[in-house]
């Protein structure tokens, strides 16, 4: 795959639809944290890959691919990553919704093929 995205398997598998406005506070340490959790989740069983955006406004959205809704919750419940969703929840973030979707079906299309 391109940079950039996630290579998951063929359906199903699992979403995690992370949507967030940042704050203003957000520093540098955000981007350690979340280059940190990104490596961490890799190593987590389950996990299939990520993909993430965020626009000049602040308005970002983070979506990571699970095998199963079991690692998406032992995932939710690792210490590090628990602290860290604290620390954002404090400092980083002004609103985020996390949504959690089971993919059925996908498709991609390469424009250099």
């Amino acid at each position: 795959m391109r940079a950039g995205f996630a290579d998951t398997p063929s359906p199903p598998y699992w979403a995690v639809v992370f949507t967030s406005r940042r704050t203003a506070d957000d520093g540098a340490a955000y981007g350690e944290a979340a280059e940190r959790m990104l490596a961490l989740a890799r190593t987590q069983p389950g996990f299939l890959g990520a993909e993430s955006a965020r626009g000049d406004d602040g308005l970002g959205i983070t979506v990571s691919y699970w095998t199963d809704e079991a690692s998406i919750a032992a995932w939710r419940e690792h210490a590090e990553h628990r602290a860290t969703r604290e620390r954002g929840r404090a400092h980083w973030y002004d609103h985020f919704e996390v949504r959690i979707a089971k993919v059925e079906r996908a498709y991609s299309r390469r424009a250099d093929r």
